[in-house]
């Protein structure tokens, strides 16, 4: 796929070795379609084989029609809607397999991509929103008025991502536990107590700090090799558990999506009430 071909996501080098990868679809607040997911792994695959490019910011658009930075999202999770594929070739559509609901290539690719990726939350980041650069970016950095849900449970679903592996590790798995059965809603200052992310900024000042962080991890300011290999060291020994858990978080997922329990969640949630469900 070429840069060119990108219509959910913006892909913007800045000649300094810095690359900034825009969620671009803030009219249903950034949410990810498998076609989005598709137009990531590409990002990173472009990302990785450019030798002029050392960091990666990604962060989500704004919407022109939004002034309260209070109702700004990152992304509002997944988008499974089949308008998504409108204006998507036929030769596109069969490279994207449907049947990875856990993000099986997409979270492998960024785990195991060795230049920093760093992600600079704007706004809500719900389910696939926050998994996403949880799995993928070294360092997250959240806006004052940020906050993460984790909402699977309340959909009759199981999370992805990876994310059933990675967060009993930063918080614990009671505390992981309480946050993914319960969706609970994390505000940035408890993601950063927690150890979610790596710092709470002040909203107009997030994406100037990301991209600061991230220069300063590649020359002439930072030792962009020795970086390298740090993540390297780092990631390399957990990507068989990774890519095992991910397999199974598939399987649950398959299994799930063609329960009663979550046709109720899904409903519950565009009716705006609470499920009532009945472990069918």
């Amino acid at each position: 796929m070429q840069l060119t071909d990108f219509k959910d996501i913006l892909y913007q080098a800045d000649g300094n070795g810095l690359v900034t990868v825009t969620l671009n679809i803030p009219k249903r607040k950034n949410a990810m379609s498998p076609y989005t997911f598709y137009e990531l792994y590409w990002a990173v695959d472009h990302f990785e084989r450019d030798e002029k490019l050392g960091a990666m910011v990604i962060t989500g658009a704004k919407d022109p029609d939004v002034n309260d930075p209070q109702k700004e999202a990152f992304s509002s999770g997944g988008y499974f809607n089949e308008s998504a594929f409108n204006d998507v070739s036929d030769e596109l559509k069969k490279e994207i397999d449907i049947s990875d609901i856990a993000q099986k290539r997409l979270t492998l690719k960024m785990f195991g991509c060795y230049k920093p990726i760093i992600a600079a939350i704007n706004g809500l980041a719900i389910g696939a929103g926050f998994t996403m650069p949880f799995a993928g970016a070294d360092l997250i950095y959240m806006s004052e008025y940020a906050w993460i849900r984790l909402p699977f449970a309340q959909l009759g679903i199981i999370s992805e991502l990876a994310s059933s592996f990675l967060l009993p590790r930063y918080v614990g798995f009671q505390k992981a536990k309480e946050i993914i059965y319960f969706s609970k809603k994390l505000t940035a200052k408890e993601a950063l107590e927690l150890g979610l992310v790596s710092d709470v900024i002040l909203h107009e000042n997030l994406l100037l700090h990301a991209k600061d962080k991230a220069l300063a991890l590649i020359p002439p300011r930072g030792a962009g090799l020795a970086i390298g290999r740090i993540k390297k060291s780092m990631h390399e020994p957990f990507i068989e558990a990774i890519s095992k858990t991910l397999d199974l978080e598939n399987e649950g997922l398959g299994f799930c999506v063609k329960t009663a329990d979550f046709g109720e969640g899904l409903m519950a949630r565009i009716e705006k009430r609470d499920p009532r469900f009945t472990g069918k």
